[in-house]
């Protein structure tokens, strides 16, 4: 069953409008017609059955049928915040790592980032980014869409750093070592509900100073296993170790 995100503006009651964008692709890329059910998430109240009871020249109106109490949500909440990459391995991060459950992803430019965005562009890239993880949450089935930040000054990020329960980084120099510290025993100590900022290094990693700022902002280091990842492996990597310890072991 289609999935589609809509604002809080177009719920009205028992029925849902649906607009813009995903107006085309119900009408005219599945050509659904009225009858059809879709699956509409509201942006606080989770997914519902909806039917198709309406069709105009440029909103679909569905009908609320019910509410699955179905819960697609990691049950902590993990923002990835990443080292700005190369090439179009960003957009590789948001895809797969919205489909892990990434809550928000922001990326920062690193002492070691090739990359340099331009500010003038970032708003052009934004609304892709943005197109992207929604994209992703409805084809993971998420009830969430994640948002997607850009922070260009490094003090700024470790400043927001400050408003999680848990902050971690993967640092190169952790996989050389296997008393290192490990993410099974990172998350034993992890209640559901906590808020979690894994920090992830461009390509080349953190440097010396930046690993000594993130412990000085309560970071712990961390090993992804014994391997050496690329930039855009190790995030998903987190995601996908946490997914399972949390929603598989427990």
């Amino acid at each position: 069953m289609q999935r589609y995100f809509v604002p809080y503006e177009n719920w009205n009651g028992d029925t849902v409008s649906i607009k813009q964008d995903d107006y085309h692709h119900i009408v005219r890329v599945m050509r659904m017609k009225i009858g059809n059910q879709v699956v509409v998430v509201h942006p606080k109240d989770g997914a519902a059955i909806t039917t198709i009871v309406d069709i105009n020249d440029n909103s679909v109106t569905c009908r609320i049928d019910s509410w699955p109490d179905y819960d697609t949500e990691l049950p902590v909440d993990v923002t990835i915040g990443q080292g700005v990459p190369k090439g179009e391995k960003w957009e590789w991060i948001l895809q797969k790592g919205t489909e892990l459950g990434a809550k928000q992803f922001i990326s920062f430019q690193a002492e070691r980032s090739v990359v340099k965005w331009d500010e003038r562009k970032l708003v052009k890239k934004t609304s892709r980014w943005e197109k992207i993880v929604k994209e992703a949450s409805e084809q993971s089935h998420r009830n969430f869409i994640p948002s997607v930040q850009w922070m260009n000054r490094w003090e700024e990020f470790l400043e927001y750093s400050k408003t999680f329960d848990i902050r971690l980084f993967a640092y190169e120099e952790e996989a050389k070592h296997l008393s290192s510290v490990s993410l099974h025993s990172v998350y034993q100590t992890i209640n559901p509900g906590a808020k979690i900022l894994i920090c992830i290094g461009p390509e080349g990693g953190f440097s010396e100073k930046e690993a000594r700022d993130l412990r000085s902002h309560e970071f712990q280091s961390i090993r992804l296993g014994p391997r050496i990842l690329r930039t855009e492996t190790a995030p998903l990597y987190a995601l996908a170790s946490l997914s399972y310890y949390f929603e598989e072991m427990r």
